[in-house]
């Protein structure tokens, strides 16, 4: 494996860069989106027992306790009980927005990834076949065994980065659609207590 890297020249350096973040990218969303999502149904059917029996400070105590994105939201519900309906889910949307945005952190980062790495690969493709029209012009002809290298090297890139691309794209499409439904069921939740609220 390694001989292999080797012989894939300098760009297999930026590939192989490439496919390390993408996967520690990868790793940090899932741990993440994980943690936010984890007691999410009991925080809210707490909450919503509370507000129930109209204990909204303790209802606040319980969001500020949980610390998530939803949370947050919620407190912001919660602060501005007793305003009309409207006004309460106003300030539920402009919150939502702002807690929904780090639910995308990384991932333009994780697309980008998989957008360069097969134009990396690309790249050595074309460096490759240069190396060979270069031998072929110096030597006015060449050998199968002249000629190889620089195939053998725009084979190698090709596929490095065609390697890293395909599970990246697959990686990417995975977390937002995880965090569309997680902004999803933020949202839900939200309408939910703005409902109670305005009740």
């Amino acid at each position: 494996m390694l001989e292999i890297f080797q012989k894939g020249g300098p760009l297999m350096y930026p590939i192989l860069l490439c496919s390390v973040l993408a996967l520690a990218i990868f790793f940090e969303r899932v741990w993440t989106l994980f943690r936010l999502g984890r007691g999410t149904i009991a925080m809210v059917r707490e909450v919503e027992s509370l507000v129930r029996k109209n204990r909204i400070e303790e209802a606040v105590i319980v969001c500020q306790r949980t610390g998530t994105p939803l949370a947050r939201i919620l407190v912001s519900a919660l602060r501005s009980a007793g305003r009309p309906r409207e006004q309460i889910k106003t300030i539920v949307e402009e919150v939502g927005g702002r807690e929904a945005a780090p639910l995308e952190r990384y991932l333009g980062l994780l697309g980008t990834i998989a957008t360069i790495s097969p134009l990396l690969g690309l790249l050595g493709t074309v460096l490759g076949m240069i190396e060979a029209f270069t031998i072929i012009s110096a030597q006015g002809g060449g050998t199968p065994a002249t000629l190889g290298g620089g195939i053998s090297k725009a084979l190698i890139t090709t596929a490095a980065g065609l390697t890293v691309a395909i599970p990246t794209i697959l990686l990417h499409k995975y977390l937002t659609s995880r965090v569309d439904r997680m902004v999803l069921e933020m949202e839900e939740y939200s309408l939910h207590m703005v409902d109670l609220l305005g009740e």
